[in-house]
């Protein structure tokens, strides 16, 4: 890592799981960060989990106490958007995937930021062109998808739109190679290249569980075994949620116009019964313990 980061002034928007963690390795790569939420209750939440996450560390010898107070120190929250954007050379948005939502949050900081501001959205699917439609300066526009949790995660999906700079590409690309992520560079494309492919193999082990080819965990042992995926295709859509995946399926179904990413009646079902994965203690798995 440089001394001195890319982007000094980091403003995230969202202080969920995704955003929180975001913020915490900006922090750790030396860069001020404001996190930003819209009730204080979610900020105070927020920042509660990274300090949970950095303690950990600390009691597994992997952080040092030092190191752990510098980043906490690197790190304020607000619920004030103004104090939020105020100074800030990168806003990182990490809001649910609703495409209105994105384009009203990137609307108002847009306004509030120098002109050389760099705008990222770490949406997983949907369209840069749309979110940042009438944005002023396009050419800072661009997407830094992170993957849950994001400390520990090392891919970081950079989205280039068509009117995205090199040299907005180039410094996103530096910087994620100071927050110890290694890069790929993909075009904006329904689902880019990590979730196009990520669902349509989780919907096909859904269509299987539907049609009795094998039970949730042996097909995640085939995966995993077999072709050394770190976690199989089901779990991993317990993780993320069945609703999130299916909102993805949907989108990706309309915008590629392919049947390999209809949703099956498993999920819908699944989905309708509250059965959405980890975050609701049952999915293909139960994780009430």
């Amino acid at each position: 890592m440089s001394d001195s980061p890319v982007f000094h002034q980091v403003t995230v928007i969202g202080a969920g799981t995704m955003g929180s963690g975001i913020a915490q390795i900006c922090a750790q790569a030396g860069s001020a960060v404001r996190l930003y939420d819209i009730e204080q209750r979610l900020v105070d939440s927020g920042l509660a989990r990274i300090r949970k996450f950095l303690d950990a560390g600390v009691d597994k010898g992997k952080v040092a106490p030092e190191q752990r107070t510098a980043v906490l120190g690197r790190i304020s929250g607000t619920t004030d958007m103004d104090q939020a954007r105020d100074g800030a050379d990168l806003v990182i948005e990490a809001i649910p995937e609703d495409l209105e939502l994105k384009r009203r949050v990137f609307a108002i900081v847009a306004g509030g930021v120098a002109p050389s501001a760099v705008l990222a959205t770490n949406t997983s699917s949907l369209s840069l062109v749309k979110i940042f439609a009438d944005i002023p300066g396009a050419g800072r526009c661009i997407g830094m998808h992170f993957f849950n949790p994001p400390p520990l995660m090392p891919l970081l999906e950079v989205v280039r739109a068509a009117a995205t700079t090199q040299q907005t590409v180039d410094a996103v690309l530096a910087y994620a190679r100071q927050l110890g992520k290694d890069p790929i560079v993909v075009q904006d494309s329904p689902g880019f290249a990590t979730s196009r492919l990520g669902v349509v193999l989780g919907l096909e082990a859904i269509r299987m569980v539907e049609a009795g080819v094998a039970a949730p965990a042996d097909i995640d042992k085939a995966m995993e075994l077999g072709y050394r995926h770190p976690m199989g295709p089901l779990r991993l859509t317990d993780l993320v949620g069945l609703d999130v995946r299916m909102a993805i399926a949907d989108y990706l179904r309309t915008e590629l116009d392919s049947p390999a990413f209809e949703v099956p009646q498993l999920m819908r079902d699944m989905v309708s019964r509250g059965e959405t994965g980890k975050k609701a203690g049952r999915g293909f798995y139960s994780w009430a313990e």
